[in-house]
């Protein structure tokens, strides 16, 4: 008889994470583009970047987690959602460069993994990293107990892309009288649930299952409602027009993100009665008391990314947005500033 394994008994079971990523393997290999060149399972991913065929190359990167919204899912069971979030929002973070997503690693780690909810996670990372033209190349899970409370996960996920030199958006062409377009988000994202899940579920003491007057779903269904990917909208507007700007929100909202793209001497103004704020977040903001301006510092309230363009293509781009199943709308403009965002319009109470 074999006996017990000592690193078993410490809360390390090495048999679970081999059967884990012999599980996944078929799933994240459907994600391999040509470039490449190495199986799961080695040291490290390779990929032939002499294939690709951008003038004068650049890599761009990002790094990037969940968040507690993992809370929500691991109360739920509900994994696969938290997947997708991760891809999204890394391809995200480099689209509004004007950066085609290359490949993407994943870090899974937890007290103690799951193999159900490793791999819904990994499937939902693998059907994104597909969404996007992007190869799931390595990854690595960890059990370390004592430094996750049992029950809960980390994830966190990091991606390299490629952009033509002459084709970076960095926002430096931004200019008073340029237009502000915002594409909808499809919910809080990957962002805010901190606060979110005190107001409803701590404070209020709402059931994840209820669904609440002012909303048409479940807590559940709105809050795991999986993060947008903007990157293949993005790099077909930026074939088609001149995308001066481009602005993931994410933590910190339209007031701290915008204004890591605007040049020094503009702002951006945002008309709030433009905006389509989801019920959600009013919720919110009404169980919480929580103040207008906090609630666009912390939430992206309804609006996922913003586009910055010339006045004589803000029509196009809207309409094209839209014929891509996007919601997009005139939000805003860029007046003279010094390199802040303007709420005109903000409400006392949302």
């Amino acid at each position: 008889m074999t006996a017990p394994s000592k690193y078993t008994e410490a809360g390390v079971n090495i048999d679970t994470g081999n059967a884990i990523v012999r599980d996944i393997k078929q799933r994240v290999r459907t994600t391999f583009t040509p470039e490449v060149l190495t199986d799961i399972g080695l040291f490290g991913g390779l990929f032939d970047a002499s294939a690709l065929p951008d003038q004068q190359p650049v890599l761009v990167s990002s790094i990037d987690g969940v968040g507690t919204k993992l809370h929500i899912a691991a109360a739920l069971g509900r994994f696969g959602g938290v997947g997708h979030d991760i891809v999204a929002h890394c391809c995200n973070d480099i689209a509004v460069q004007g950066a085609r997503p290359l490949f993407f690693l994943d870090y899974v780690a937890a007290s103690r993994l799951t193999p159900a909810a490793v791999i819904a996670m990994v499937a939902g990372m693998a059907d994104e990293c597909k969404a996007n033209g992007c190869a799931l190349i390595g990854g690595e899970t960890a059990e370390m107990p004592g430094t996750y409370a049992d029950g809960q996960y980390d994830i966190v996920g990091c991606i390299v892309g490629v952009v033509a030199r002459n084709k970076i958006i960095n926002g430096s062409t931004i200019q008073p009288g340029d237009v502000a377009i915002g594409i909808s988000s499809s919910g809080l994202h990957t962002n805010g649930y901190s606060l979110a899940r005190k107001v409803l579920l701590q404070d209020a003491q709402l059931a994840l299952d209820a669904v609440p007057r002012e909303c048409d779903r479940s807590l559940a269904d709105i809050l795991l409602e999986p993060h947008r990917s903007y990157a293949p909208l993005i790099l077909s507007l930026a074939a088609q027009f001149t995308l001066k700007g481009l602005a993931h929100i994410t933590g910190g909202g339209l007031l701290e993100n915008v204004p890591r793209i605007l040049p020094a001497t503009v702002d951006a103004a945002f008309d709030v009665r433009a905006l389509e704020i989801p019920p959600i977040y009013r919720l919110i903001a009404q169980l919480g008391g929580v103040a207008p301006r906090e609630m666009f510092r912390v939430f992206n309230m309804g609006t996922g990314l913003v586009i910055f363009v010339d006045p004589a293509q803000a029509d196009a781009v809207c309409a094209q947005a839209r014929q891509q199943g996007h919601t997009a709308a005139r939000i805003g403009e860029v007046v003279p500033g010094t390199r802040t965002v303007q709420l005109r319009h903000l409400p006392a109470t949302l």
